[in-house]
């Protein structure tokens, strides 16, 4: 009995830990979804996030199909700042295109990068950081309702901005006929952390700007970890230009295997068959953390780290932990 007491309370102190701060003690993955979270990795983190997918499209209308296979990858890395982060991204895809309206079926195979963009991004509003001379606001140990009831400061979101360029070569039968070379990216990115372990994220997107068949994309992406190892989440895409529009929605799930790998899984597929779609993806993520925490004043003319006041903190949560298990055993 007391050791799921002591469980409760660091399950409660890990979620809200990890929701105050960009560097978080486990890893901070943009996967199993597409979109992009509003916070970067930390300082000095190397992270690597990669997938595979299958392909499986269907065109009524036009009579054709695809079949295939996709790889997926995003280099993340912490620079400067903890606000700041630079990424490169890369989709792959290798398929073969059946064209079932002659006589004898035509078959072509098709290989290259649907995308490959490098970009940084930066949070411009952090609505969980606290200001200077302020207390960190702390949990309830005592209620596990009041640690998961629905606060209305909740409905600010933490703000990102997000530059990049994209990297086309031609002839790619991925992108529009008129795409090649370099073209701009920008994207936002708002993220909502709730109670409860529910996160939800939103990214608004122009692509290829500049080009004919420029492209403006909106994901929306809501999660829920009900563990401290597992999250499901549920995902919108919506695609807009005249080369190429739909809806797609994606369903799944992760894994954290320890704080520095991550493993996840998804399908994704729309409503319509012009063309139909129907993909299933597994991924993994994994960092290599060099995050040092940085030096602050303690007030005496004296510097300390963060990583001694975390210590600190873990003596008193001891306490806190001794004297929740005491009064529980009284009957508080």
């Amino acid at each position: 009995m007391r050791t799921l007491k002591s469980l409760f309370v660091l399950i409660v102190l890990l979620t809200y830990s990890t929701s105050y701060a960009q560097y978080t003690e486990v890893i901070n993955s943009n996967r199993p979804g597409l979109s992009e979270s509003a916070f970067s990795v930390g300082t000095s983190v190397l992270q690597f996030e990669a997938g595979a997918f299958t392909v499986k499209e269907e065109h009524v209308p036009l009579n054709y199909e695809v079949s295939g296979f996709g790889l997926d990858f995003s280099v993340r890395y912490g620079l400067l700042f903890e606000q700041l982060e630079i990424a490169l991204d890369g989709v792959y895809q290798n398929d073969k295109i059946t064209q079932n309206s002659a006589t004898i079926p035509v078959e072509d195979s098709r290989a290259n990068f649907r995308n490959f963009t490098l970009g940084a991004k930066y949070l411009i509003y952090d609505p969980y950081k606290t200001k200077e001379g302020e207390e960190e606001p702390k949990p309830n140990l005592y209620s596990y309702h009041a640690n998961r009831t629905f606060q209305w400061k909740s409905l600010i979101p933490a703000v990102s901005i997000y530059v990049g360029a994209n990297y086309d070569t031609k002839p790619n039968p991925f992108t529009a006929p008129d795409v090649d070379g370099f073209s701009p990216k920008i994207m936002i990115a708002t993220q909502n952390n709730f109670n409860g372990g529910w996160v939800f994220v939103m990214n608004l997107i122009k692509d290829r700007i500049g080009s004919e068949f420029s492209d403006f994309q909106y994901i929306f992406t809501l999660t829920h970890s009900f563990t401290p190892q597992w999250v499901v989440f549920g995902e919108a895409q919506g695609i807009n230009s005249d080369f190429y529009a739909d809806n797609i929605f994606r369903f799944g799930g992760a894994y954290l295997w320890t704080k520095d790998f991550q493993l996840d899984a998804n399908i994704a597929f729309n409503t319509k068959d012009t063309p139909s779609v129907f993909n299933i993806a597994f991924g993994a993520s994994y960092r290599l953390d060099f995050h040092k925490d940085k030096k602050v004043d303690n007030g005496n003319g004296n510097t300390g780290d963060f990583k001694k006041k975390r210590k600190r903190k873990k003596k008193k949560k001891k306490k806190v932990d001794d004297d929740f298990d005491s009064n529980t055993e009284d009957g508080l």
